[in-house]
């Protein structure tokens, strides 16, 4: 058995920002100490099959870590957040904000940006910490900042996609009126776009796949 398609594009996109990756019963667990992005502490569930979900938590659980798991079929466990995974596709926009695609010298900047779009400014430091050696020198990424006049207001991980394209599933924005230009800016840069939208954009992406990351049991949380 093989993950769901939108659960293996995350966790192809993920892996090479994790610390660990764990295979389990056709789940994968990608571990991530440190950093807060739920997609690098997460377990991948193929299905909705609840005999593997006890060994799940306890595995986690030995690491210190709540027992989030990332499902496509009935959301298991406490809701805690949900994502379409889809196709995106340009649309208009404004044209009051620019995107720009800026260094790595940059990182610490990008990942506060990040970190305040998720409402958890406290992990900027760690975040960029953690991505910048991940980044040295990987050609297949980009990291694009959105400003309104100097202001810095969105900020996402662009990944060159296995097939052509890219991938944008680690971004965020301070101002939805940024999410357009942030996401048309990345579509082209590889000529099209897989990208996960949170419920609380505008937009919208084509064949979506609706990806929820639920606990267990409860017990502790990241954003």
């Amino acid at each position: 058995m093989s993950l769901p398609p939108a659960l293996a594009e995350l966790v192809a996109s993920f892996e090479p920002l994790s610390t660990v990756r764990r295979d389990f019963r056709d789940a994968v667990t990608l571990h991530t100490p440190g950093v807060n992005v739920l997609a690098l502490n997460a377990t991948f569930l193929p299905d909705a099959n609840p005999d593997r979900l006890p060994l799940v938590r306890a595995w986690h659980h030995a690491q210190e870590m709540p027992a989030l798991v990332a499902s496509v079929e009935v959301p298991t466990g406490e809701e805690v957040a949900a994502v379409r995974v889809g196709t995106y596709h340009p649309v208009p926009d404004a044209g009051v904000l620019r995107v720009e695609q800026v260094s790595r010298l940059h990182l610490p900047t990008w990942a506060a940006v990040l970190a305040e779009a998720h409402g958890t400014p406290e992990w900027a430091g760690p975040l960029s910490r953690h991505l910048a050696p991940r980044l040295e020198g990987d050609r297949d990424t980009a990291l694009l900042l959105a400003y309104a006049g100097s202001e810095e207001v969105g900020a996402l991980l662009w990944r060159a996609g296995p097939d052509g394209g890219g991938t944008a599933h680690l971004w965020g924005t301070l101002d939805p009126a940024a999410d357009a230009p942030l996401l048309n800016t990345a579509h082209a840069l590889g000529g099209g776009l897989r990208a996960s939208l949170p419920d609380s954009s505008p937009l919208s992406v084509h064949d979506e796949t609706v990806v929820t990351f639920g606990l267990l049991d409860g017990r502790g949380g990241q954003a």
